[in-house]
């Protein structure tokens, strides 16, 4: 298009929820009481749309499921090769364990294969003080990575999920943090891998949905007395990859697949915006093009789940400013998109802009001068 920023892109940061006001950060403990709830959730991993859930906001225990964020965290602070030695403090520690003893040298890889197939505890603690030195150091890391996915009502206090009252989440906090952690091609390998052998160890994957449910690729159980058993699953089928939470459910395995079977017959993937298709235009203030606009576009397709009722009432709506200064650089927000579905709120994301290389014409820029110069002749 003629006058128009053709090289500047739209950097999409997205922070997906399921209503417009998202809790303020409130690290007090669940009530003791909390625990005797459930909660489960099922989410989209492409665009963060909650598709059915119970008790989403409440706060609970997780058990093991904790160690999805150990694993991610690892994977962004270290490379998978490196090696550990495992020190006294990393192997006794009580639960569930693949029985490392003090002077064993394993790589960080190792160790998450035992972290999230046979869920071991001195794994966890391996990783936590090869990666942060300390474990209060480490879970400080896994609580940042919890605040970057919006997991606000979440706080960490130890690696592998045994039971601490200040350690907790909510269902929608760890589908949220689980699907970021899907972004991972090395975390996606690890979770959805049934069994292993690596050295003199062999590892099963003590999650029996990868064996027992169509398409599912992860992620990770959990149990302990006081959290009751949860589950956190993911399954792609077709162009749709979903992910469900249930926290202290007796059958979370049933449970799961009744959850995902349903969403899986009642959503499927609508493509909204295509990569390139401009939205809107503002024009650009002092630039040396005359009448020159930027236009608003995504770097990447919008797919988000509809029913089938919403397909034909979907609305997109932008709301940001009407011009932008000249020159346009990396960063500045210009607004918000959001869709609607049935008049509901299903999808929203804040818009930056990202500066490139800006090749003018040369024979626009003089039109421009030209017409300026005129005007203040006049």
């Amino acid at each position: 298009m003629k006058n128009s920023l053709k090289t500047l892109i739209i950097s999409v940061i997205i922070t997906f929820f399921m209503t417009v006001v998202i809790n303020k950060i409130d690290l007090k403990p669940y009530p003791a009481s909390a625990i005797t709830d459930s909660a489960e959730i099922v989410m989209d991993v492409v665009c963060g749309r909650v598709l059915t859930g119970d008790n989403v906001d409440v706060k609970l225990p997780m058990a093991s499921t904790t160690k999805i964020i150990t694993a991610i965290t690892v994977l962004d602070n270290c490379d998978i090769k490196d090696k550990v030695v495992i020190t006294k403090e990393s192997a006794n520690i009580e639960g569930s364990s693949i029985y490392l003893k003090e002077g064993d040298t394993l790589t960080v890889e190792e160790l998450l294969y035992g972290l999230m197939l046979r869920s071991g505890n001195d794994a966890a603690n391996a990783l936590a003080l090869y990666v942060g030195g300390t474990i209060e150091n480490f879970t400080r890391l896994m609580n940042i990575y919890a605040k970057s996915c919006g997991a606000l009502n979440t706080n960490f206090t130890n690696p592998h999920g045994l039971h601490d009252d200040n350690h907790y989440t909510t269902a929608r906090d760890l589908a949220l943090m689980t699907c970021r952690a899907l972004e991972n091609p090395t975390f996606q390998k690890i979770v959805s891998t049934k069994k292993i052998e690596i050295g003199s160890h062999v590892f099963v994957n003590k999650n029996k949905m990868l064996n027992s449910f169509d398409g599912a690729n992860g992620v990770k159980t959990g149990y302990t007395k006081k959290s009751g058993r949860c589950l956190v699953s993911s399954v792609t089928r077709g162009d749709m990859q979903l992910v469900s939470v249930v926290l202290n459910c007796p059958n979370t395995y049933e449970r799961s697949k009744e959850l995902l079977t349903t969403c899986f017959e009642a959503y499927s993937m609508v493509n909204l915006v295509d990569k390139g298709q401009i939205i809107t235009q503002i024009s650009v203030d002092n630039s040396p093009v005359l009448n020159e606009v930027y236009d608003v576009f995504l770097d990447k397709p919008l797919r988000i789940p509809l029913k089938k009722d919403e397909i034909n009432d979907c609305k997109i709506v932008f709301n940001g400013i009407k011009s932008i200064k000249y020159p346009v650089v990396k960063g500045i927000y210009i607004g918000n998109l959001s869709i609607y579905a049935c008049k509901d709120l299903i999808f929203f994301t804040k818009l930056y802009t990202i500066n490139d290389e800006i090749n003018y014409n040369f024979c626009d820029v003089f039109k421009g001068l030209a017409a300026r110069w005129s005007f203040y002749e006049n």
